[in-house]
């Protein structure tokens, strides 16, 4: 998937890095703005380097299929289609292309978005993050919206408050729901949907907390169980390793540590939630030797 950089200026560049850093695909008038001439990029349509999908657009071989739809079709990229060119986190891949085209004309395949009303990406057919984020919290179930917008969030690129006053009256109360649930840090997706379940599930809970001998766990309920969310680094030998002798440590200052992947903070929440619920319960039973 594409990642834009900084604006890309013509000087000595060629005209298809250009477009690559253009996501591959860019407008006849941004070209010639850019120093490229007519007869260069007629010529590269001749020898097969570039295309020219339809009047007025050039697009390299390999260019990427959103930037070029968005063209097709005079539209911004917006929700979860624009989540790859802010680097905001997503749940799973976009199942449809989500476009604001700004003249509500049903387009088959096409999430067609309301107008956007904030500065646009400064160089692709892209929505500014403010449209895309509101866009999203309008749109998709609360756990995607949540991860895209705690991602821009602790980064300091927008604040819930502004998104929130952009979300007034009773139709936007779903979307200002998912607001209350950012966290002030989150190191991945699954820190973020894992504090939700269990603060839903009424758990005591606190992130990032350092404990002696241990360093900084993930999460820690009730003052005495670790939780620890594992994404796919987890798995290394080298950390695996690692996450053993924290374990130790953590049973040694008279915590029990438990261990949750993708597949359970994501796909199965409520399993999790019910077994730190019984270990809870099994603890208060005096179950735990010596406890």
């Amino acid at each position: 998937m594409f990642r834009p950089g900084s604006p890309i200026h013509h000087g000595s560049m060629d005209l298809l890095t250009y477009l690559r850093h253009r996501g591959g695909a860019a407008r006849r008038s941004q070209l010639l703005a850019a120093g490229f001439k007519r007869p260069e990029l007629e010529a590269a349509v001749a020898a097969g380097r570039l295309m020219r999908p339809l009047r007025g657009i050039y697009t390299t071989t390999t260019a990427d299929d959103g930037v070029v739809a968005a063209f097709r079709s005079n539209g911004r990229l917006t929700c979860i289609s624009a989540a790859p060119f802010y680097n905001l986190w997503a749940l799973h891949p976009a199942r449809a292309l989500h476009l604001s085209c700004g003249n509500g004309v049903p387009k088959p395949g096409v999430v067609d978005h309301s107008p956007c009303t904030h500065p646009r990406h400064p160089y692709l057919p892209v929505a500014g993050l403010a449209d895309v984020l509101i866009h999203a919290l309008r749109c998709l179930p609360e756990p995607e919206s949540l991860v895209m917008v705690q991602s821009a969030a602790q980064r300091g690129d927008i604040t819930a408050e502004f998104l929130r006053k952009k979300l007034p009256g009773k139709r936007n109360g779903r979307a200002r729901a998912v607001l209350d649930l950012l966290i002030p840090r989150a190191d991945s997706l699954l820190e973020i949907l894992a504090h939700t379940h269990f603060v839903r599930a009424g758990l005591n809970v606190r992130m990032h907390v350092e404990l002696p001998g241990v360093g900084e766990v993930d999460c820690l309920v009730d003052d005495w169980l670790v939780v620890e969310l594992d994404g796919a680094s987890h798995f290394e030998s080298g950390q695996i390793k690692k996450d053993h002798r924290r374990s130790r440590a953590s049973m040694l200052g008279g915590r029990l540590t438990l261990h949750y992947c993708y597949e359970d903070v994501v796909r199965h929440p409520q399993a999790m939630v019910d077994e730190i619920r019984a270990i809870l319960r099994l603890r208060a039973e005096g179950r735990f030797a010596h406890w």
